[in-house]
Order: structure tokens, then sequence, then C-alpha cells
């Protein structure tokens, strides 16, 4: 049977919000709320972080969480989950982001069973509700093609309304294929190893989106939907909300 894992890779540094996983919320490190909720979402599940620096290593040891100490070069996570599943062996790997204390034990299984199937890669995606949202370029849009595998990434807003000349509103994102990208993977081993091999691609060096390099390299990516409430910390104002739902 093919042991399945979650790695957590974890940047202590972060251009739009520095040190955000070190960032507390109710006296608690973001990294902390993540792991907390893991734990109690997929208990069967073994979790590994993956940590760059020693500052993130602390608080994550003294809560009693595994670490695995990284290579502070990395260009991206899933380069920091590759060099990790190196000692942990998994032969299907979840990446849970570091900045997304709401993720759901149904996202999770969501991503193991898509990677039980045949593809090398997974990954979710959820509705836009409002305009504001998809025009957001902090929040990554996937286009999905009719056999559910991703066509495109972009911080842009695609699909693009020719019509509108782009001026859409919250009606048309409702009622168009308007998918946000939830920063949530799961690969198989052998893709892992075969990423950390390849150079960065045209695209994703240009939008600082690592899933676009397995695309240039002729990967499929398959994707599932979620309704599940979800709020990646990309900012203060993100960390704003997530406290604002804890009450």
């Amino acid at each position: 049977m093919a042991k399945t894992a979650i790695i957590v890779p974890c940047r202590l540094e972060s251009t739009r919000f520095p040190r955000k996983l070190l960032h507390k919320i109710k006296g608690r490190e973001l990294v902390l709320w993540v792991a907390a909720r893991i734990r109690g979402e997929v208990p069967e599940l073994a979790v590994d972080f993956a940590v760059d620096d020693p500052l993130l290593e602390a608080p994550l040891r003294a809560a009693g969480h595994e670490t695995l100490r990284t290579s502070p070069s990395h260009q991206s996570g899933t380069d920091r989950i590759a060099e990790a599943n190196r000692l942990v062996k998994a032969d299907h790997v979840i990446n849970v982001q570091a900045d997304e204390p709401m993720v759901s034990a149904a996202q999770i299984r969501s991503l193991a069973a898509l990677i039980a199937g045949e593809v090398a890669m997974a990954t979710l995606a959820t509705r836009f509700r409002t305009a504001a949202d998809f025009c957001n370029p902090n929040q990554v849009k996937v286009v999905v093609r009719n056999d559910g595998r991703a066509l495109t990434f972009s911080r842009s807003p695609v699909p693009y309304s020719r019509d509108m000349g782009g001026r859409v509103d919250d009606a048309w994102v409702e009622a168009n294929p308007c998918y946000r990208h939830l920063g949530l993977y799961a690969y198989k081993a052998d893709l892992l190893e075969r990423f950390a091999t390849l150079p960065a691609g045209r695209y994703e060096r240009i939008e600082k989106l690592e899933q676009l390099r397995v695309l240039e390299n002729g990967y499929d990516i398959a994707v599932g939907f979620t309704d599940d409430p979800t709020i990646g910390v990309d900012t203060p104002e993100d960390a704003e909300k997530f406290e604002a739902v804890l009450g």
C-alpha cells in the first residue's frame, strides 16, 4: 500500500508579509495555528514541517510537532518538499501550505484520493464570489480543462471578459468559470524528484507560481473542487480576517 504523508514547507522570510509564519494571532504563531489544525483534522496522517531556519523550528518542536531542516536556498516550496521527502520516503506527498490555517479534512482527503489515481500532481480550487477577489493579484486563478486538469494558472483575472473590457462585476464572476487556486497540492514521489532537477520555467519566473513549472514540462495537474471556507494568509489584512473568524 502506498505511503501517504503531509509535508508542510516553511520559509522564514516572506516578501509581502515579513516573517508571517511567526506572526502571532491571539498569542500563537500562525504556523502553530496551521499545525494544530492539521493534527486535529487528519490525525491518521503523518505530518512533517520542512523548515529553513531554527526560528521556525523552535516553536514547532516546543509544541510537539515533527520538523526537518532543509536548505534556505530553495526557490519554491515544492523544491523544499522534494528535499524533505528523501528522508520521509512517502510514495504520495500532500503539501499543505504553512499559511493555510483553515485547511479541512475533506480538502486533504480529496487530494489523497486524486493523487492515488493516474496523475502525478493534484491541487484544489474554489469558486470566486466577488469581482474584487477575482481581480486581486494575490489570489491566484486556475483555468480548468473539461477533463478536470489544469489548463493554466495566473495572477491575472482569467478568463478575461473581452465583451466587458475586463470590467467585471460580482454577477459575472458568479455566472462564469472563475476559480481561485488554493495553495494545497499532492504529488507522487517521482514527480517531486523530477521537479527538483528542472530549471524554473519561463512563466513560473514571470508569475512567481511554481506549479507552472509542472505544466511547462508537460505534466498534468488534476484539480479538485471545494466549498470549504478558507483563508490563505498572504498579507497582514488576511491575518486580521483569520483572527476575526476565531472570534
